[in-house]
């Protein structure tokens, strides 16, 4: 068994618990409020502009051509690709995108994004992907258990979000990362291991709670709302 199958057997608990939240289900059976939704694209958006921005410390961090070649592809993947699923929520409660982009960090996704910087700028090339890997996979998988579960057509208000995280193009995407990850690990001390399993461990666990998060519309204690008089 591979170092990611390991960790994969290793947090099979939040996985399930992340199939089974609300906002997952509600993704599948097409009820989320529009509020929920809209939380979610505010954070994902800041989320994702954070990923890549990692990404570019990681691509600093490489010395061979290869590995600057393939951080800058994961850049292009999230710049150019992962709008689709946003604009097909966006779409659905009828709100521009570009209306939800700028937004202020909730405290889980300020916390999810800098864990993954800490490992980025501290850690070694493996932490940076151990903190990483658990969005693309647990996406993918997501998108594959609603599929399943669901059979989603043409016709629901979310099969574009559902069949983009169950596409080839995400398992590919995970598949090279955890096949990285392995290469990285295998050669690893004990110690340093432990230090990637803990920092996927700790981002499924940040995956669970921005989904909560979302559901929820979390908001920072004592964050005053601009209501209109």
């Amino acid at each position: 068994m591979c170092f990611t199958d390991h960790l994969r057997q290793e947090n099979n608990d939040i996985f399930a618990l992340i199939f089974e939240h609300p906002f997952v289900q509600g993704v599948g059976n097409g009820t989320i409020p529009d509020k929920a939704l809209a939380h979610y694209i505010k954070a994902d958006f800041e989320y994702l502009n954070a990923f890549m921005q990692i990404y570019g410390i990681a691509l600093a961090k490489s010395k061979k051509r290869e590995d600057i070649a393939y951080f800058f592809d994961q850049i292009n993947f999230v710049l150019n690709d992962e709008i689709h699923p946003h604009r097909n929520f966006c779409d659905h409660i009828g709100v521009k995108y570009e209306d939800l982009q700028g937004h202020p960090l909730p405290p889980t996704a300020d916390h999810y994004i800098k864990h993954m910087m800490y490992h980025a700028q501290m850690g070694t090339s493996g932490e940076i992907l151990g903190a990483l890997l658990p969005c693309p996979w647990t996406y993918l998988e997501i998108g594959k258990e609603l599929m399943k579960q669901f059979h989603p057509t043409r016709d629901h208000p979310f099969y574009d979000w559902i069949s983009f995280y169950a596409s080839d193009e995400v398992e590919k995407t995970t598949t090279e990362m955890r096949s990285r990850l392995d290469i990285l690990a295998a050669n690893a001390s004990k110690s340093e291991q432990d230090l990637i399993s803990e920092a996927f461990r700790k981002s499924c666990q940040l995956e669970l709670k921005f989904w909560e998060m979302a559901y929820t519309c979390e908001e920072w204690p004592g964050e005053k709302k601009v209501t209109n008089q």
